[in-house]
């Protein structure tokens, strides 16, 4: 069957179009939901910088084109009532957000303390002393991920975060010579609370992967299609990712999710919920 180019991208208009109330609806439960992993990447309009947001549960996925990696940008995918627990990089845009009410990657701490160990000197032995920390704190993770035993996994816990306190403190000292690792311990012990709340929190896991994940994906094909061209793009964009990743968080068949969506919005009939 030969389809040109511009009734491809009428079917992907008609797709976005149809695909309003489920992402709106996603929206909805994200921003209710209690533990969601938020990353953004870049993204590009017309060759113009953009950013891609995405924000994830264990079975929904949201994605939002907006301009820039600002707080403001955070603020309109979680909404400024947003609730719950928010896993995600250092990133100061997620600064807004109290540190109780997020869980700092650790995989993205252990490339930190790796590349404070490739420096000299005391840096060199800050690094390595943060690698055998986090070492040992992904071993009792992986006991826990097996047992589920969370007094036991408290337990362990507590000689780390005692252990990382004082090497923080340490590094943090003005008298500390080197800016880079100093700054580094500072803003870690700003961040504190939101370094641990994966061991009291159920559902809240030390890394942002799941985040990663959702998003790569969309990468791989920000780099085959170099992008959107214009808005309504961005808007198709969102829903279709937000609808692609979210059938597979679920198990379900992208293409007959679809084509149920496309089959009720053509006979005016109730669109098929993804949430």
């Amino acid at each position: 069957m030969r389809v040109c180019v511009g009734s491809i991208d009428a079917i992907l208009g008609r797709a976005a179009t149809a695909l309003r109330l489920p992402y709106q609806e996603l929206l909805c439960h994200i921003r209710a939901a209690p533990a969601v992993n938020v990353d953004e990447t870049g993204w590009r309009t017309s060759g113009a910088k953009r950013t891609l947001w995405g924000a994830l549960t264990k079975r929904t996925a949201v994605f939002r084109i907006a301009p820039d990696r600002h707080e403001r940008e955070a603020k309109a995918l979680l909404s400024e009532e947003f609730a719950g627990i928010a896993s995600s990089d250092r990133w100061w845009a997620y600064d807004y957000l109290d540190p109780t009410r997020r869980q700092v990657c650790w995989a993205h701490l252990v490339r930190d303390f790796t590349a404070h160990s490739e420096g000299l000197g005391a840096q060199k032995q800050f690094g390595e002393t943060g690698l055998a920390i986090t070492g040992r704190l992904f071993a009792v993770w992986d006991e826990f991920r097996q047992d589920g035993d969370r007094a036991r996994l408290l337990e362990r816990i507590g000689p780390i975060k005692e252990e990382l306190r004082t090497l923080l403190e340490q590094a943090a000292q003005k008298s500390a010579r080197t800016k880079r690792y100093r700054i580094f311990a500072s803003n870690l012990l700003k961040r504190w609370p939101a370094l641990w709340t994966f061991t009291t929190v159920p559902g809240v896991e030390p890394t942002n992967n799941h985040a990663e994940r959702g998003l790569r994906g969309a990468v791989i094909l920000r780099k085959l299609s170099l992008g959107t061209q214009s808005e309504s793009g961005e808007r198709a964009i969102e829903r279709l990712l937000s609808a692609s990743v979210t059938c597979r968080l679920q198990g379900r068949s992208l293409f007959a999710y679809l084509s149920e969506v496309m089959a009720a919005n053509i006979s005016d009939d109730p669109i098929p919920s993804l949430v």
